[in-house]
């Protein structure tokens, strides 16, 4: 409700005694605040999250008028053409941790598009798996969501989405653990 106030909303600001200490102190470094302000690579960081940016807002406008939300979608078209997969792969392969995971599925699941189903060979974990309404689902809202950004990409070139590609594919492997 606009305007209503949490009467609890410091109960969860950690108190000075309470805060982590850091596991190891910050590296020194040749940089000032107005020198690294000045790094070659700064416009590119801002170029890359207002790219991000924009693409998540045109694709969650269209999501949410299919009636779920960005995560939800992915779940959905992660599962759609699988016999389903077990929690850890569904949060490897969405990037979603298995914490906010659950309770995507949860509300899948009572929606009817997803079911838990537990392996004969591994009775401690359990697949997700479309139901018939959630393949349904899917097959209706995969490709529409392809055809909404299809209308964006193919104003660029074959050779300007392989160079997107290319740099993209650089910056992972850059930033790749």
């Amino acid at each position: 409700m606009i305007g209503k106030t949490n009467s609890n909303i410091f109960s969860t600001v950690a108190r000075p005694s309470r805060l982590p200490k850091p596991a190891d102190p910050p590296r020194t470094t040749n940089l000032t605040h107005k020198t690294a302000a000045q790094e070659p690579f700064q416009p590119l960081m801002r170029s890359l999250v207002t790219s991000y940016q924009a693409f998540y807002s045109y694709a969650d406008k269209h999501i949410r008028s299919l009636g779920l939300t960005l995560p939800q979608f992915d779940v959905i078209v992660t599962l759609g053409n699988t016999d389903g997969m077990l929690m850890n792969e569904l949060a490897e392969k969405t990037l979603v941790t298995k914490g906010t995971l659950t309770g995507i599925v949860d509300r899948l699941e009572q929606k009817d598009y997803v079911r838990r189903e537990i392996p004969p060979n591994n009775r401690r974990c359990f697949r997700v798996v479309l139901t018939a309404q959630g393949e349904a689902l899917f097959k209706q809202i995969f490709p529409a969501h392809i055809e909404y950004l299809k209308d964006r990409f193919d104003r660029l070139s074959p050779t300007e989405l392989a160079a997107v590609k290319a740099a993209f594919d650089q910056l992972r492997d850059l930033f790749a653990d």
